[in-house]
């Protein structure tokens, strides 16, 4: 291992070697690497080589204050104290960094003599000695006696959007999540989940509330406005016990910048309570899916959309849009080809659409193989292909990477309704809903498995809670029929039909060939409604276009078991088998092109 570890812009080797030059002429180890390229990930040996260097020369330029990858590595120097920092141009230096003494180069010429270089020779020297006697004080047995630490917990509320534009509030909440994300790969630190913070988004909640209600130590709040291509970022760290801010700052960077500041501001609050990263901790912090802005923004754009209005066909065809348009910017996005894949699914699902997403699930999972969302995705394309066991297959692993997935196990359940597997699909759908909380779709099938299994009580329950959901939907977009259709079946399921034949009549008013629609409020009509003849005449023209997947789900679907003795049903279900058998399975299975 080296003794001196060299930070550096790849556009800087010409600086950078002079002064490795100077440091090897002290008889000391440079690792520095100049062949390394631009972009380059933080790979195992750059970490191993960073993390045990007995001191860190970080050489600031106006170049290198803008690589993401340099400021990090001049982060973990100095959580470790071993950072030495000099600069060029006068360089402006990042805000966490300020702090430490850093020399300035410009006079120095290439010559080692110089007294900069001196300074900066002598600097190295004081800190190769003392990471020396540390690194064999604790060879010796002479480190200090370990327990356990304090234990401490978060809740990332909502950062406030302030752009004075409500169409950015996907922005601010995307970068909510970024760093919900972040910090839930500290394993020194509980995070409070997505659905938990999302909870009190626009709502007025005092920092002992939140922390009481969500039990944590500590609670991140903030705000993001953005306007003229900058980002401007005010957080705060707020010790629930005491009252106390224990951290907080403001930003002012360019957009393109976002990546950096995300990783400033995880970092900032581990140093603020005092965690140790792991190595595999921070390369997972710095891991971005991009490290394209603009690719990164349409991305969160479509992540919004698909939160809010998963199976609505406008929002498919927008998240299919705004994702094939991040893969261009860079075609090496993986999350971007997994929620184009989602999209896609949802609108083959829904017959609108030939390509079923398959080849965007296979190309998120061959840039990243540990995908959660890509394996869910591809399994639950598997699962409307009628590939049972291979999609149960790709689930599993979906799960074992991440047993908190909501893609995971919004999927699972779904395929264990399907194989009526009721208990199970309870658990996985009610473990999403409880991760989403605009999912009001899973809570309506996790409804049905309950009636499946005979549960009035919780069958009611979760009707109630679907209701809610869908209400709070429709009172940010009253004419979203994908919410109306849940609600319509919620409110019957209730015992409520005539405000659920209201809904509908309004609902097919607004868009009468939603597919998914008018599948739920036949569900309605023929379950607990028992309107056998109003249900035929909802399922008739979804008929004509039905997809495979979805004529098998309906025909195992209990809500329309008081159908299957009907001729009318009968025929029609032979109809679209007719049809379907003279299609070729090629024309139903293409897969998504850029």
């Amino acid at each position: 291992m080296a003794d001196v570890f060299i930070s550096y812009a790849r556009a800087d080797k010409a600086r950078v070697a002079p002064l490795v030059k100077a440091i090897e002429a002290k008889g000391w180890s440079v690792w520095w690497d100049p062949e390394i390229a631009p972009g380059r990930e933080f790979d195992d040996e750059i970490d191993t080589e960073l993390m045990s260097a007995k001191a860190v020369l970080v050489v600031w330029t106006p170049t290198s204050v803008t690589s993401r990858w340099v400021r990090g590595e001049a982060r973990d120097a100095a959580d470790r104290n071993v950072l030495v920092p000099v600069r060029f141009e006068q360089a402006r230096l990042p805000i966490d960094v300020r702090a430490i003494h850093t020399t300035d180069l410009d006079d120095w010429r290439g010559d080692p003599g110089s007294a900069p270089v001196q300074a900066c020779l002598q600097a190295l020297a004081a800190m190769i000695e003392r990471s020396t006697r540390a690194q064999a004080a604790e060879h010796n047995g002479a480190r200090p006696a370990s327990g356990k630490g304090p234990h401490y917990s978060v809740c990332v509320l909502p950062f406030a959007n302030m752009s004075g534009d409500p169409e950015q509030e996907y922005f601010s909440d995307g970068i909510t999540e970024d760093i919900i994300t972040d910090l839930s790969k500290v394993s020194a630190l509980e995070v409070a989940s997505r659905n938990s913070s999302f909870a009190y988004k626009g709502k007025q909640a005092n920092v002992r509330q939140v922390a009481g209600e969500l039990k944590v130590s500590h609670v991140l709040e903030g705000s993001i406005r953005r306007a003229g291509g900058r980002v401007r970022v005010s957080a705060q760290l707020t010790d629930a016990a005491s009252d106390r801010q224990v951290w907080g700052e403001r930003y002012d960077r360019d957009s393109s910048d976002i990546f950096a500041l995300q990783d400033e501001i995880s970092h900032a609050i581990v140093k603020a309570l005092r965690l140790q990263l792991l190595p595999q901790e921070r390369r997972a912090i710095r891991k971005r899916g991009t490290d394209n802005a603009h690719a990164h923004d349409l991305y969160l754009m479509a992540r919004q959309m698909y939160v809010s209005n998963q199976m609505d066909e406008r929002a498919s065809r927008t998240i299919v849009r705004a994702c094939s348009k991040a893969t261009r910017l860079d075609p090496d996005y993986a999350q971007a080809w997994a929620l184009m894949a989602a999209g896609y699914r949802n609108l083959h699902e829904l017959g609108l659409e030939s390509i079923d997403g398959m080849e965007a699930a296979e190309r998120a999972l061959a840039l990243d193989p540990e995908l959660v969302e890509a394996h869910a995705v591809k399994g639950y394309i598997l699962q409307m292909r009628g590939s049972m066991d291979e999609a149960e297959a790709e689930v599993a692993i979906a799960l074992r990477l991440d047993p908190d997935s909501y893609e995971a196990n919004r999927t699972a359940g779904r395929l264990n309704y399907q194989l009526h597997r009721y208990e199970e699909a309870v658990r996985r759908l009610g473990k999403a809903a409880s991760l989403m909380d605009s999912d009001a779709n899973s809570l309506i099938i996790q409804t049905s498995a309950y009636k499946a299994l005979g549960d009035v009580a919780n069958t009611r329950l979760t009707a109630e809670a679907a209701s809610k959901r869908v209400d709070a939907v429709l009172a940010v977009d009253r004419n979203n029929v994908g919410a109306m259709a849940v609600g319509a079946l919620a409110l019957a399921t209730l015992g409520q039909g005539e405000q659920a034949r209201a809904r509908m009549e309004r609902a097919l008013l607004i868009e009468p060939d939603n597919v998914d629609m008018r599948y739920n409020f036949a569900c309605a009509l023929a379950g607990d409604l028992l309107d056998k003849d109003s249900a035929l005449e909802m399922l008739e023209p979804l008929f004509a276009g039905i997809t495979a997947y979805l004529l098998r789900y309906l025909k195992m679907d209990r809500d329309f078991e008081t159908l299957h003795d009907d001729p009318r049903y009968q025929a029609m279900v032979a109809a679209a088998e007719a049809r379907l058998a003279m299609i070729p399975e090629s024309a139903v299975t293409l897969a998504a092109g850029g």
